[in-house]
């Protein structure tokens, strides 16, 4: 596959459109609108907007029941919302896009190219990722998630970690309580510049032993990691969980499979623009957060701050996207 973004090729690309905020509770909604992901002098800009400049601001807050027609979630919960303000609840004060090639590209071990720009404003959240199009060892993160690039658009001196950090990382377990990403994961970071300045290449190679991420070049690797013994071993589980109140042993759901496993199967690559979220990526109480992750009101209280964090991004759409100038992925000639 290349994709040089002469125009937006929907045979490669699909959007994912949900209002459930995925996996990690995030506060965006994801459309196919073309004011949240288009293309423009071969460039693809995935954009985050505003609900409110679509629905307005009253909408967001209370009283609106949003079905979304266009939703490719099998789940309904995550193709309908409503805003109720005696309940706290507030429709994604956000709109962005998700884009996919599970339906059309997919590799199993190779090498995926992407030169791209890190969008700049306050709890933004930049991903190029990818998913196994099977699950082949159980559901996430049993049969694996690989994270090439990950960013944050808050400023320098945010103190996680700003948009002068880039990492990398894999998500990788048994169990969901159980994902062992903090033992196989790293980052680089530019001294004096940040990754929403220029283009920068970023590239995973992937074989049957190795697995590394690379910014621009092989010596800077945010990930560089061997296959040289099994991911079960790697995660130093324990024997035993509990189910309820009895204990039973854990079992390897990649027993008698090579070391590679769960990345021994076809992944397909997923690009976005996240805007905040529970699942700690945005620390409590860093920052500034407007926010607590265990909060039941988190995505009303994000977006009760947005004079706070809005005047953070760019009023040029351009600078506050994700920015892509190509994507490129090989599949590895198997021997």
């Amino acid at each position: 596959m290349e994709d040089n973004f002469d125009t937006f090729d929907t045979s490669v690309w699909q959007h994912e459109v949900q209002v459930d905020g995925f996996g990690n509770h995030e506060f965006e909604w994801t459309t196919a609108d073309p004011e949240n992901s288009f293309v423009e002098d071969g460039k693809l800009y995935i954009v985050p907007t505003l609900t409110e400049d679509k629905l307005g601001k009253d909408a967001v807050f209370d009283g609106y029941n949003l079905t979304v027609p266009d939703c490719t979630s099998v789940n309904a919960t995550a193709c309908n919302v409503f805003s109720n303000a005696s309940q706290g609840l507030v429709l994604p004060p956000v709109r962005s896009a998700r884009l996919t090639t599970k339906k059309s590209r997919n590799i199993q071990f190779g090498r995926v190219e992407i030169r791209a720009r890190m969008p700049r404003g306050d709890w933004l959240w930049p991903a190029l990722w990818m998913l196994p199009v099977n699950d082949t060892y159980g559901p996430w993160p049993a049969s694996g998630e690989i994270d090439i690039i990950e960013s944050r658009g808050n400023d320098r001196d945010y103190s996680f970690q700003g948009r002068n950090y880039v990492s990398s990382a894999l998500n990788w377990g048994p169990l969901s309580t159980l994902n062992r990403f903090f033992k196989t994961r790293g980052y680089s970071f530019e001294r004096h510049k940040s990754y929403d300045k220029d283009f920068h290449t970023f590239v995973l190679e992937w074989s049957q032993d190795f697995l590394w991420v690379y910014v621009d070049t092989r010596i800077i690797r945010t990930l560089d990691l061997r296959f040289d013994h099994s991911f079960f071993d790697r995660g130093e589980f324990p024997k035993t969980i509990l189910n309820g109140t009895e204990e039973i042993v854990l079992k390897n759901p990649w027993e008698g499979r090579s070391n590679a496993a769960p990345f021994d199967q076809p992944f397909y690559l997923i690009m976005n623009v996240a805007v905040g979220g529970t699942s700690g990526w945005f620390p409590d109480n860093i920052g500034g957060k407007p926010w607590l992750d265990q909060s039941s009101t988190a995505m009303r209280d994000f977006a009760r701050a947005k004079d706070e964090w809005y005047p953070t991004w760019p009023v040029d759409v351009k600078q506050r996207a994700l920015a892509v100038d190509y994507v490129k992925m090989w599949q590895k000639c198997q021997t």
